[in-house]
């Protein structure tokens, strides 16, 4: 029994089975079966298909199918033998192996490097293979491909200078938290890792010898910003700032720290998979004094001392970044698209939400888009998302960053309750103890401002997740204070408005950049004829009416499909791309074709009641209706009721299923109040009114038919 070199836990070998997918692996098998599912491998591209990439593994090739990869496979920026990283799913009896992808393509987002090779058995750490390839006759050694995963650190702790660190902090050594002035590494840790030495390290050890033992430095060392190190490669600076994250590789510890500029990894080595400073934690601000490298095209720090800063030293830190952050957090444009009183009213709202989505960014703190599975909430969400991407790229030079830092998820319900928070904070626990990662943010769109969500939020608060929520529909007023960020006008005294219209405005704010890109997407959230100022928007942006009904029906029908799927590149397509038009006019008949179907099918069934003067239709859809199949009930009832309250004067239409009804009416009606009221006239009947004023009301389906007398009576009652 073993120990992990990453948590420390008991391991039947050099990683526990619980960080196996934190690091990768190298293949030296040369049979498909002697690969090991589940487990990330280093490959390099073979050749392109219409299906999909073949990647080559060691002698072995597998296939990488284009339903794998989250981006359209024409924008796949790899080349034919570049290296890749993908996770092994399945391999078949022929041979053939199936790939998955790796958000991580680049060895230092890894935490380790093992060794899979069926002639040693289990896997082990590049070290100790290279080790044994060295005791090894010349004629079965095997080249070694580089170091443990930090090569330029490994050489750096054998050669490292003491302590010039001239600041008034506490220097702490990489193996305890004394009073010693610098680390140091021992003869024995150097000697144990000199076999160790790869092609990686040979390109480093070409190098002369001076940059590998680098002058001391006298006096003070120049606190450097980290936007500049890459114009001080070679020289020794001082980097001042907060610990974000640590990363524990098979060779060095990897300490991502960030300043009022930006951020930089600071590789600092103990030995072979120990970690250096055990005593630094995370949001720790910390003085780190080191040579700036160049490492895979990245610019990195190698520690040479390492001070932890406290009192002034660390409020001058903590001022000086939250200075800049809260700087760089402000929208640089804050007008609003159209002069819209509705949107007026909540612009500080809009303004402050937007502070704080940007200063996730700038914090590297994931956002995490919450919407419905409607055209609102799709228009909303793609609005956001949209302003959020270059951000992204321009914060992270990581090119899987925009996968990564920003990920929209449709809501299976068109509230946020408990499952859905169980769900977010499931996948954000497990995110913070594998990878270390900062809480996200998470933006709720057409959903959270309701009773209904108080307990979903809740739970994220708990966590101390951060949360804004965007809504135009009507807000609880014992639900307005559970999230950190609310934009409601009807929270405010308004009237209600098109979440569409809300998200498209607020992504304007998060990026004045893509305002352009979002100017037509307010008219294409209305279900009618989009308001004037609006309509212009979109012809002034090179959309006619009749392109923007397209695009509407469009993403509404795809909406509908695979509803728990984000589907970024189509949306994005039916939104943006320059021939989206051809791409939602097909569509968009499908949409016309279906709703027409259904629509002539239920419409026979409806029934007509009339009670104090309110006439009122319902229909069965438990009955009536291909329940399964496009339109969805809440589409289905709206085009119900706009029909019939133009040929017959309907005022309210009311779907009726086997344990929940929906209310569609030409006016203001509290569907809360009713279904309250309802509870009252039927007891025992289990009615609970869901989410809020223009939500549904469910009930036991034994007691279907009374619900549905005393909804008629208490709507004839408040129109009457």
């Amino acid at each position: 029994m073993g120990t992990c070199v990453i948590c420390g836990s008991p391991a039947d070998g050099d990683v526990c089975s619980t960080h196996e997918e934190d690091v990768f692996f190298e293949f030296r098998g040369s049979r498909a079966n002697q690969l090991t599912p589940d487990r990330y491998y280093r490959g390099t591209v073979d050749g392109f298909a219409e299906f999909g990439v073949f990647v080559d593994i060691g002698p072995v090739t597998g296939l990488l199918h284009r339903s794998e990869i989250p981006k359209r496979l024409e924008s796949l920026a790899w080349d034919s033998g570049e290296g890749v990283f993908v996770q092994v799913l399945a391999i078949h009896d022929n041979g053939n192996i199936d790939l998955g992808w790796s958000l991580r393509q680049a060895e230092r987002e890894f935490r380790g490097r093992m060794i899979d090779d069926p002639e040693v058995g289990k896997p082990v750490l590049h070290d100790s293979a290279a080790a044994e390839d060295e005791e090894r006759p010349d004629t079965e050694a095997k080249t070694s491909e580089s170091t443990l995963g930090e090569p330029e650190a490994v050489e750096r702790a054998q050669t490292e200078p003491g302590s010039t660190d001239g600041g008034s902090a506490e220097s702490v050594s990489p193996s305890e938290s004394d009073d010693s002035v610098s680390p140091s590494v021992s003869d024995d840790s150097v000697s144990q890792s000199e076999p160790a030495e790869s092609e990686a390290t040979a390109e480093t050890d070409a190098e002369p010898t001076e940059r590998a033992e680098p002058a001391e430095p006298s006096g003070e060392i120049e606190r450097l910003p980290i936007t500049k190190l890459e114009n001080a490669l070679d020289s020794t600076v001082a980097v001042e700032g907060r610990v974000t994250t640590i990363r524990q590789t098979a060779g060095p510890t990897i300490f991502e720290v960030e300043d009022e500029t930006g951020s930089v990894d600071c590789a600092a080595f103990e030995e072979a998979g120990v970690r250096a400073y055990p005593d630094i934690e995370t949001d720790g601000i910390i003085r780190i004094v080191g040579v700036v490298e160049q490492h895979r095209g990245e610019v990195q720090v190698e520690t040479e001392s390492l001070s932890v800063l406290s009192g002034e030293d660390a409020e001058e830190v903590t001022d000086r970044r939250e200075n800049a952050v809260s700087e760089r957090s402000e929208p640089p444009e804050t007008s609003l698209f159209v002069a819209d009183p509705s949107i007026e009213a909540v612009k500080a709202d809009l303004i402050d939400a937007a502070t704080a989505i940007r200063r996730a960014v700038i914090e590297s703190r994931p956002v995490i888009i919450r919407h419905t599975a409607t055209l609102e909430g799709y228009v909303g969400g793609a609005a956001l998302e949209r302003a959020l991407l270059p951000l992204i790229r321009d914060e992270h030079a990581d090119a899987g960053a925009e996968y990564h830092f920003v990920d929209r998820r449709p809501l299976e319900d068109p509230i946020y309750d408990v499952e859905a928070a169980t769900t977010d904070v499931t996948s954000m626990l497990e995110a913070a103890d594998r990878h270390d990662e900062t809480h996200p943010l998470f933006v709720l769109i057409d959903a959270g401002s309701t009773l209904e969500s108080v307990d979903g939020l809740s739970l994220l608060s708990i966590y101390d997740a951060s949360s804004v929520v965007v809504d135009g529909g009507y807000a609880d007023t014992d639900a307005t204070d559970a999230a950190d960020q609310l934009v409601s006008p009807t929270a405010t005294g308004g009237s209600p408005v098109s979440t569409g219209v809300l998200g498209a405005h607020l992504g304007a704010l998060v990026n004045d950049e893509v305002r352009a890109d979002l100017s037509h997407l307010p008219a294409a959230s209305f279900w009618t004829e989009p308001p004037a100022p609006y309509a212009e928007l979109a012809t002034d942006a090179g959309y006619e009416l009749d392109t923007i009904t397209d695009i509407r029906n469009a993403v509404a029908l795809e909406a509908f499909y695979q509803s728990y799927e984000d589907k970024r590149e189509l949306i994005a397509d039916l939104f943006w791309d320059d021939g989206n038009a051809s791409l939602a006019a097909p569509l968009s008949e499908q949409f016309e074709t279906k709703l027409e179907t259904e629509v002539e099918t239920a419409r026979p069934h409806l029934q007509r009641r009339s009670e104090n003067g309110v006439q009122i239709d319902v229909l069965d859809v438990a009955a009536y209706t291909h329940r399964y199949d496009f339109p969805p009930t809440d589409l289905l009832l709206a085009e119900l009721h706009r029909r019939e309250a133009q040929d017959s004067d309907a005022m309210v239409t009311i779907a009726l299923d086997e344990d929940e009804l929906f209310l569609e009416r030409s006016t203001a009606l509290d569907v809360r109040a009713i279904g309250e009221a309802v509870a009252e006239r039927v007891p025992g009947g289990g009615v609970t009114p869901r989410g809020g004023r223009d939500g549904r009301i469910e009930f036991l389906a034994g007691r279907r038919e009374d619900v549905l007398d005393a909804v008629i009576e208490e709507v004839s009652a408040w129109l009457g």
